[in-house]
């Protein structure tokens, strides 16, 4: 095999449409990101603009989860929260649940994080302490497993998250997927990453090789590059979620959103200006790039 033909084999460039086509309905999709943070919002915006549906979503969830729930692409919602942190629930999550449109399975954030661990170590569950003395147990429907050794404690089984695909938004790429992920929230990309089929990943800047980059970041390395199927390039990717430390949270376009969640029209009124017909037409609704640049950190 040629040099030329082993560097195309190794090439996972693609555009935010062919990630979107390589996905079916009925998959199971990990989202990544925090509530508010590192969400990958515009692979998010480009299944809104899709006819995807009957996903079930895996998310410590913002307004990925509620944006994909007010559409009706959802069928199951499995999370540890849905959030906007300063709006503690996030509104387009809350009007499905109250109304019973799609099915749940609420774990605390240890549990989810331990479901994740299993798929990804390709165990069926994982035993935990988490969740014992709760009703989370019990409304999910999780087993108990005894210790084989002198001890016998019981403890929850909690089973494994096995996701169809990833969607993951880091700060760096190069083609052929060796990411950096910076800033102090990284939290559980990894595990999303390892816990799928198929990985896939936006970043905020793509790279030649990443090994004549950046050295100084090369612990931000947060999964290897074996774990990704296919990356693209979408500068602001994550707005209205923050990006750090590129950029801070929306807060302004949050408040929108909520606002709008209260207005006449549902998400048929919200749509085209929470999602667009593109993403440059979407960014220019908030002010353009250069507002989305200057958006300040949040501090905690």
């Amino acid at each position: 095999m040629t040099v030329a033909v082993k560097a195309a084999a190794l090439d996972k460039r693609m555009t935010a449409a062919e990630i979107v086509g390589q996905l079916q309905d009925g998959m199971t999709i990990g989202i990544g990101g925090w509530g508010p943070r590192r969400k990958p919002m515009a692979l998010v915006r480009e299944i809104m603009r899709s006819d995807l549906k009957d996903l079930t979503i895996v998310s410590y969830g913002g307004a990925d989860v509620g944006m994909l729930c007010a559409a009706g692409k959802v069928k199951k919602l499995v999370f540890a929260f849905v959030s906007l942190d300063a709006i503690p629930l996030e509104p387009w999550f809350r009007k499905a649940r109250e109304a019973g449109q799609i099915e749940v399975l609420e774990l605390d954030e240890g549990m989810f994080q331990w479901g994740l661990k299993a798929a990804a170590f390709r165990m069926p569950f994982l035993p935990t302490r988490v969740g014992l003395g709760t009703d989370l147990a019990e409304l999910g429907g999780l087993k108990t497993v005894q210790s084989p050794y002198d001890d016998g404690e019981v403890l929850i089984a909690m089973p494994a998250l096995k996701l169809d695909a990833a969607l993951i938004h880091v700060n760096r790429s190069d083609w052929r997927g060796n990411v950096q992920a910076l800033g102090p929230d990284t939290y559980y990309d990894e595990w999303f990453a390892k816990a799928a089929d198929r990985t896939y990943v936006s970043c905020e800047e793509l790279v030649d090789r990443m090994e004549d980059h950046y050295p100084e970041d090369v612990k931000a390395n947060v999964f290897e590059r074996c774990f990704v199927t296919g990356v693209v390039e979408i500068p602001f990717g994550s707005h209205p979620s923050s990006m750090p430390p590129a950029y801070g949270w929306d807060m302004k376009a949050f408040k929108a959103y909520a606002d709008a969640a209260r207005e006449e029209g549902g998400w048929a009124a919200a749509a085209p200006r929470f999602v667009g017909t593109d993403e440059a037409s979407y960014l220019e609704g908030f002010g353009g790039k250069e507002a989305v640049a200057a958006l300040p950190l949040p501090i905690f």
